[in-house]
């Protein structure tokens, strides 16, 4: 399984990208999967739901399934935050798996820069950045700057680097 992370600022538009993407990469015959780090505190369930009750009542896990779908909620109940690596390890194997957040780990990533949002670049800061998604030309960049509103060219990056298939 290859991973590969979307980085940037909060509010440069990463999940907008990841949601563009997604489609490209399938289209061209990859399985994909994603997994979305978060800084603050969030909650897929709600209030008064059997689940929340399960949870409330001092479950470390709890599972739902549906004819649609199934999501697995563990409660860390004052462990460590898991690392990247110890949350891919629970995930089903995929031919790409695309990574938003985990800005400092070791892996390839591209970074969302957008100059109007008021924030450095992070490239130079890490080596793993292997190419910039922008909507504007960045003379500073050692690494590709590629066209943030040009989603097919993006996956076409990705393919390339991960050497994935270009169905």
């Amino acid at each position: 399984m290859r991973i590969f992370g979307i980085i940037g600022w909060s509010g440069s538009g990463k999940t907008t990208l990841v949601e563009k993407l997604l489609p490209e990469l399938i289209r061209r015959g990859n399985s994909v999967s994603t997994l979305k780090h978060a800084h603050t505190q969030f909650d897929i369930d709600r209030p008064g739901k059997d689940t929340f009750r399960h949870r409330e009542a001092g479950a470390t896990e709890v599972m739902i399934g549906t004819s649609s779908r199934w999501a697995l909620m563990h409660e860390l109940r004052g462990e460590e935050e898991p690392t990247l690596d110890e949350l891919v390890a629970l995930m089903s194997p995929v031919d790409l798996l695309i990574v938003e957040g985990f800005k400092y780990n070791p892996h390839p990533k591209i970074e969302v820069h957008r100059p109007s949002v008021g924030k450095p670049m992070i490239q130079g800061e890490d080596p793993y950045i292997v190419a910039i998604a922008s909507d504007e030309r960045l003379e500073d960049a050692t690494v590709p700057v590629l066209d943030i509103n040009d989603a097919g060219a993006v996956a076409r990056f990705i393919i390339e680097h991960c050497r994935l298939k270009a169905a």
